[in-house]
C-alpha cells in the first residue's frame, strides 16, 4: 500500500494536488512510482466533467506515464527496478499508479525517462489506427489533420518510415515548417487554404487521419482517393455531420471511427496486443532514429492547469508532459 498525492479535478479551472487513496498494484498489475505523464486532449475533457474514465479505471485524470516499477501484483513478472512507460485507462497525474503488465513497454534506447512520457499514447494511437485498422502501406498517402499536434507529429514520422507519403493541415506557418521538418511533403494552412484542393492535385488520400470529426467529415470524404479510408479520432469539429453515401459509395471509401481508452485489455485488438505490436513494430524505428518524440513543453505536474491551457490553445507543437 503506497499513500499518493496527484492532480484532483474539481472543473477544468481547478486542478489541485492533493492526497487520494493509497494505490496497489493488483493481480497482473504493476506499481509505477511516475516520472512524468503526457497530456492528452481526452485530459481535459475529462476535467471538464465530458469524458469520465472506464469502469473500474482510476478516476485521477493521465492516460500515459513513464517511471519506475517499484511492485509487482500476484502473477505479474518481476520488473521491480526497471525504467518503463505504460499507456493507461487512467491514474497518470499522480506518484505512484497501478496498471496491467501488458500495457507496460521498456523505454526504447535514446530516449529519456521523462520525453518517454510523450510516447505511449500517440505511438498506440498512431500504430493502432494507421496500420492494424487501415494497413497504411509504402506508396500510399496519408492526410493527418492537425499535423503539429503529439499524435500528429508521431503519424508522419511513423508514415515516412513506413514508405508513405504524408499530407498534414496545421494552423500556422512556423507548424507546417515543423511538419515539413518531420517528413511532411505535403502542407496545407487550414486557416487559408482548402485541403480537398491540394489533395486533389495529388490524386487524393489513401488514408485520411482526423482529429475533427463532424466538422470535416463532407470534405474528407471529397479528399479520400478511390477506396481510400477515414479514420476518426476525435470530435473537435463536433459530433454530428451530415454523410453523402453516395459519394461514399462512388469512392468504395470506409468510414471508421475508433477510440483507445475504453478497448478491453485482452483481444485482437485489445490494449495488450496493440502495446505488444506498437513495440514490436515502432520501438526499433525509434532506436533506429526515424521516429523520435516531440516535446513542446515540460511543466510540473503542479502546473497542470497551466500545461491543460497551452494544449487547449493548441500553443505548442508536440506533446505537453508533466514532471512528477
Amino acid at each position: 500500500m503506497t499513500r499518493v498525492y496527484a492532480i484532483v479535478a474539481d472543473g477544468p479551472e481547478r486542478l489541485t494536488w492533493q492526497e487520494i487513496p493509497d494505490v496497489s498494484p493488483g493481480p497482473g498489475e504493476v506499481l509505477i512510482k511516475v516520472a512524468a505523464a503526457g497530456v492528452n486532449r481526452a485530459d481535459l475533457l475529462q476535467a471538464a466533467g465530458r469524458y469520465p474514465p472506464p469502469p473500474g479505471a482510476s478516476q485521477t485524470i493521465g492516460m500515459e506515464v513513464s517511471g519506475t516499477v517499484v511492485a509487482t501484483g500476484e502473477g505479474a513478472p518481476d520488473l521491480v527496478g526497471q525504467d518503463v512507460c505504460a499507456l493507461l485507462a487512467g491514474g497518470g497525474y499522480a506518484e505512484y499508479v497501478a496498471v496491467p503488465v501488458g500495457q507496460v513497454m521498456p523505454i526504447p534506447a535514446g530516449v529519456g525517462l521523462v520525453e518517454a512520457a510523450g510516447l505511449p499514447e500517440v505511438a498506440c494511437t498512431v500504430w493502432s489506427n494507421l496500420v492494424m485498422t487501415a494497413n497504411l502501406r509504402a506508396g500510399q498517402r496519408l492526410l493527418v489533420h492537425g499535423g503539429a499536434s503529439g499524435v500528429g507529429t508521431h503519424a508522419i514520422q511513423v508514415a515516412r518510415a513506413l514508405g508513405a507519403d504524408v499530407a498534414v493541415t496545421a494552423g500556422s506557418p512556423e507548424k507546417l515548417q515543423r511538419c515539413r521538418e518531420l517528413g511532411a511533403d505535403l502542407t496545407v494552412n487550414y486557416r487559408d487554404d482548402d485541403f480537398v484542393a491540394r489533395l486533389s492535385e495529388v490524386g487524393g488520400a489513401d488514408v485520411i487521419f482526423d482529429i475533427m470529426g463532424a466538422a470535416y467529415l463532407d470534405r474528407n470524404i471529397d479528399a479520400l482517393a478511390p477506396d481510400g479510408q477515414l479514420v476518426i479520432i476525435g470530435m473537435q469539429g463536433g459530433v454530428t455531420g451530415e454523410l453523402n453515401i453516395g459519394k461514399l459509395i462512388g469512392k468504395r471509401a470506409r468510414v471508421i471511427g475508433t477510440a483507445l481508452r475504453g478497448r478491453p485489455l485482452d483481444g485482437p485488438m485489445g490494449k495488450a496486443a496493440i502495446v505488444a505490436a506498437t513495440r514490436d513494430a515502432v520501438w526499433p524505428m525509434i532506436e533506429a532514429g526515424q521516429v523520435r518524440p516531440v516535446i513542446g513543453a515540460t511543466l510540473p505536474v503542479q502546473s497542470a492547469g497551466e500545461a491543460h491551457a497551452l494544449l487547449a490553445a493548441g500553443a505548442v507543437t508536440g506533446k505537453v508532459v508533466l514532471t512528477i
